[in-house]
């Protein structure tokens, strides 16, 4: 069956679209999965910041900006 030029040459160009967009998309996935994987990472490592702190029990010690002047102001 022969198919027209024009139609044939629409098709050929939907097809190459198609690959691009099938490339780009697979890019994409990777870049997500990627940053994923940096998201884990960093939670783990606030994690591990949040169980070095010392157990305050939620009532820190309110500090006085002016204690911290040095003694010859």
């Amino acid at each position: 069956m022969d198919i027209p030029s024009p139609i044939e040459n629409r098709l050929v160009d939907l097809e190459i679209k198609a690959g691009f967009t099938e490339d780009l998309l697979d890019q994409l996935n990777a870049q997500v999965y990627r940053q994923q994987q940096q998201i884990d990472a960093l939670m783990g490592e606030l994690r591990q910041l949040r169980d070095r702190l010392p157990e305050s029990g939620g009532s820190a010690e309110v500090r006085n900006l002016r204690d911290d002047i040095p003694p010859h102001y």
